[in-house]
């Protein structure tokens, strides 16, 4: 836990992904999920990279049950390996239309969860499989919910974890 103020030990989450298709990843989550540019970088025998900025990072750690029930709420059956990465939007269904029309497949759609989200689930290129979602309550509101909680301790649980991203 770190004191108000203090300035925490881990400044950035960087998730570093290799694809095969390199140009339509980066035209994929720069061009169409909108993922601005912050740095390229390019070394001898056509090696490449792009950083992109896509806001503050979290860690979610789950556990193979939260797992399992996160897909079953969002999508109706297991579907998400170990590392899914996930995006907050202004609007999931407008995102997911349009990340579906870029060349991701849709999984399962736009879909209000008991959490107070919108969650979509897509495979995109270089072969993640990602969720957006859309929340609908404040970081406030929801830690006001039975079963949410925060590094201070889990809340109370009414009918077991609650379900994240």
């Amino acid at each position: 836990m770190t004191s108000p103020g203090a300035v925490p030990p881990v400044r950035q989450l960087r998730l570093v992904i290799e694809a095969d298709d390199y140009e339509a990843a980066v035209r994929f989550y720069r061009d169409v999920l909108g993922l601005p540019e912050q740095a390229a970088y390019s070394g001898g025998d056509g090696a490449e990279v792009v950083i992109l900025d896509a806001g503050r990072a979290t860690l979610e750690i789950a556990n193979p049950a939260q797992k399992r029930m996160i897909d079953d709420v969002e999508v109706g059956r297991q579907v998400a390996p170990r590392i899914r990465v996930a995006f907050e939007v202004d609007d999931a269904q407008a995102t997911t239309d349009k990340l579906v029309a870029g060349g991701a497949a849709e999984v399962a759609p736009p879909t209000r969860t008991p959490w107070q989200s919108v969650n979509a689930r897509l495979d995109a290129p270089a072969d993640l499989h990602i969720t957006v979602f859309q929340e609908l309550r404040t970081l406030d509101e929801r830690a006001a919910l039975d079963g949410f909680g925060t590094d201070s301790g889990p809340a109370p649980v009414a009918d077991g974890p609650p379900p994240t991203h």
